[in-house]
C-alpha cells in the first residue's frame, strides 16, 4: 500500500480503551513517544488490534499546534 503521508510511526500498541461507539488505542513509537488515536469501534473489531500488537501510525495532518 502506498500512502501519500509520510510522518509514519511503528510501534506497539499499549493500551485500548473502548467506549460506546469509538476507542482509544495508545501506540508506543519508542523513544519515550507514546501516539494515541481515537478510531472507532467497528476499525477496531475489524483490523483485529489488540494490546501487543505491532502497528504503524500514520499521521496526516495540515496542521500542528504547540503549546508551551
Amino acid at each position: 500500500m502506498k500512502l501519500s503521508a509520510r510522518n509514519q510511526f511503528p510501534g506497539k500498541v499499549i493500551e485500548i480503551k473502548e467506549g460506546t461507539v469509538n476507542a482509544i488505542v495508545k501506540v508506543d513509537a519508542g523513544n519515550g513517544m507514546v501516539i494515541t488515536s481515537m478510531i472507532t469501534l467497528d476499525a477496531l473489531k475489524d483490523l483485529g488490534i489488540k494490546v501487543g500488537d505491532e502497528v504503524t501510525a500514520v499521521v496526516k495532518s495540515s496542521s500542528v499546534m504547540l503549546m508551551v
